[in-house]
């Protein structure tokens, strides 16, 4: 069941996200804060939701973008602070997951975030917070990792954005001895566990970051981390 809601971030503000809650399932369970690709709230986000409620996860999506009416400066903004490490989209994350913990189907001692793109860089800094089970990033920019939760990330080889990264991230998650699974798919680009439709679709597939959705790719992906997350989320 996916429903529109609200919370309330730390300066009062009330912000709107979407929560995907699974079928069937009885007594708290573990959750997942997702951070939307740079392209916000879109079906396609939705989509992955409903899959991870499928595997028996309750989700919020936070919409991080909601806070000013013009999109193009809020993201710019979320990439700033997806940059520096520190801004108010990390206090709004914050929020969210303490509005998540609260539900009287989460068990706030087992939630995990993932995210895309953007989204996948935000999930890398929850990780160092000590907040979170496991991070699942998809395609993340370059974060630095003074501490980290269990990583399960996924890379696409075609995408030059990220090139390097991947190795950099799973050495780093080794020195620390935190559990991860880092893989790179060769024939995936930027973004191919998504599908982004029309007009910039097809742009975005042709640019260098190869960005279009792979298949066997996302199939795979999708098995990994709903495994990650069994072992480290229940």
């Amino acid at each position: 069941m996916q429903t529109e809601v609200t919370f309330t971030a730390s300066d009062g503000t009330t912000l709107p996200g979407v929560l995907t809650a699974p079928t069937g399932v009885t007594g708290p369970g573990p959750a997942l804060v997702m951070i939307y690709e740079a392209f916000g709230m879109t079906d396609e986000m939705r989509r992955v939701a409903h899959d991870l409620a499928a595997d028996g996860y309750t989700v919020l999506i936070p919409d991080l973008f909601a806070r000013g009416p013009i999109k193009p400066i809020c993201v710019a903004r979320a990439m700033r602070t997806a940059q520096r490490g520190e801004g108010r989209e990390l206090d709004d994350l914050e929020a969210a997951r303490r509005w998540l913990a609260e539900l009287p189907d989460v068990d706030g001692d087992r939630i995990g975030t993932i995210g895309f793109c953007l989204g996948g860089s935000f999930a890398l800094l929850l990780a160092r917070t000590g907040r979170y089970k496991v991070s699942a990033p998809f395609y993340s920019g370059r974060i630095d990792l003074p501490r980290s939760c269990p990583v399960v990330a996924s890379y696409g080889g075609r995408d030059i954005t990220t090139r390097g990264y991947p190795e950099l991230l799973e050495a780093r998650l080794e020195a620390m001895d935190v559990p991860h699974d880092v893989v790179t798919y060769p024939e995936a680009g930027h973004s191919f566990f998504t599908r982004t439709s029309g007009m910039t679709g097809s742009l975005v597939a042709r640019s260098p970051l190869h960005a279009e959705y792979h298949a066997p790719s996302a199939a795979d992906a999708h098995r990994r981390i709903v495994a990650f997350f069994r072992e480290h989320l229940g």
